[in-house]
């Protein structure tokens, strides 16, 4: 007893949690649960970030990605019916997004172009269901671990990609000294805002892991997977980047607060500090302009500044039925002209659907970060409860970042929110109480 008791310096714990709250773990398994579901949505993971298809053209004709999240979809299907479970288990979250999903079917014959609007929700009910995949298919703390451990191992490759535009000049130019950094093929890490937001969604996790981690092979790959995505962040030159990361220190401050592990936030915030004057002055010129918005340049930021005050003049005059799922753009259009639309989740959501839409996404928002930020108070693993702690930072993280990024129905958040429900679940299936712990 008194050695488990000594808790190593690395391992996160709370000042006010009674210790036979931490020492109660209460055993899992997915013995008789096929596994092919769950390696199936992984695969489909890596293609999804990677598109091995574009770089091996004779892929594209078998449709990987299709084809996995087919087999996923067949074997979890196949799997609840033969161990007699049904197959989704309802929840607040899931009813969110069905009623999200309803209102988008509802005002498709009142959307400004009713087939653009039906294309958009068909895709959307595919993010949807890798949301209700992830949530269902993760069921035990090993599990998340695992997919913890292969997501940081795919944002080690982003930042390698990254790494390599950058050494062979793969760059995209804006004004005369801007050049950022590519990311690879994939449709969600090309585009330099998209890879520094999916590197930053995936960095909690890494966190995470690194708070857990027993080995110290573990913690020297961690802590390097740590510094290349910031690195990457950093290439990406992106400004929403730069804001979100500084929200992931943060929550990690105010988290850590009381445990012995906020040091390492303190060191990390004094390395970024005293890396500062190796940054190149165009970059923290970049920089400057989230606070003095008239000094960029190129003219991005005052145009989304302007496309802001558009959207919320859109929506104040037509707040209840907006111009259907997806046609922001081609209401933004009519009103400024142009072919982009607002960079801003939340008023995507409300152009788009109207202020109901916007108000069912917010609560789906606030739902799941609720759900995992409540996992501490049950009796669960230290690991679990790390893990758990950096799925909340990656939404927190994600609600930031959706003030300037237009993003609504991809599947940034809907793959983080199925691991804030899976890692729910996962805690209320390793204790019997139902209560929260008091000290």
């Amino acid at each position: 007893m008194a050695h488990e008791l000594q808790l190593e310096w690395w391992r996160p714990q709370e000042a006010d949690a009674p210790v036979a709250a931490r020492e109660t773990e209460q055993p899992e398994t997915d013995i008789g649960e096929s596994t092919l579901p769950f390696w199936s949505l992984m695969g489909f993971t890596g293609i999804l970030l990677f598109a091995p298809q574009s770089y091996f053209p004779s892929l594209a004709p078998l449709r990987p990605a299709l084809l996995l999240i087919a087999l996923g979809v067949l074997s979890y299907v196949r799997d609840r019916w033969s161990r007699g479970l049904p197959l989704i288990e309802w929840n607040r979250e899931t009813g969110l997004i069905a009623g999200l999903s309803a209102l988008a079917t509802v005002t498709v014959p009142f959307a400004l172009w009713p087939g653009g609007s039906l294309s958009v929700l068909i895709e959307f009910m595919k993010t949807a269901l890798v949301f209700l995949l992830l949530s269902h298919v993760i069921t035990t703390t090993d599990r998340l671990r695992r997919v913890a451990w292969i997501l940081t191992c795919m944002a080690m490759g982003l930042g390698l990609f990254a790494l390599y535009n950058a050494w062979t000049g793969d760059l995209v130019k804006e004004g005369l000294d801007q050049e950022r950094v590519l990311g690879n093929q994939g449709s969600l890490t090309r585009n330099p805002n998209d890879l520094a937001l999916m590197v930053n969604l995936l960095l909690p996790l890494t966190i995470g892991l690194l708070l857990s981690a027993e080995q110290v092979w573990q913690r020297l790959l961690l802590f390097g997977a740590i510094g290349m995505d910031m690195l990457t962040v950093v290439l990406t030159r992106s400004r929403t980047g730069a804001l979100t990361l500084m929200v992931i220190i943060l929550a990690y401050l105010w988290k850590l607060r009381h445990r012995r592990e906020r040091g390492w936030i303190y060191g990390l915030i004094l390395a970024a500090i005293m890396a500062v004057p190796l940054l190149p002055s165009s970059y923290l010129d970049r920089l400057s302009t989230i606070t003095n918005v008239q000094a960029d340049q190129v003219g991005s930021a005052q145009a989304r500044l302007s496309d802001m005050i558009t959207a919320v003049k859109m929506i104040a005059a037509n707040p209840i039925i907006g111009a259907g799922m997806g046609m922001n753009v081609l209401a933004m259009r009519e009103e400024r002209g142009g072919w982009i639309g607002v960079h801003n989740v939340y008023l995507e959501h409300a152009v788009d659907l109207g202020l109901p839409g916007l108000a069912i996404f917010l609560a789906l928002l606030m739902s799941c970060i609720t759900s995992v930020a409540g996992v501490r108070r049950y009796l669960v693993s230290t690991e679990l409860s790390s893990l758990a702690d950096a799925i909340h930072v990656s939404l927190i993280a994600y609600a930031a970042a959706a003030m300037f990024h237009p993003i609504s129905y991809h599947y940034y958040f809907y793959y983080i929110a199925g691991l804030a429900i899976a890692a729910g679940r996962i805690a209320r299936a390793q204790t019997d109480h139902t209560l929260p712990v008091t000290p």
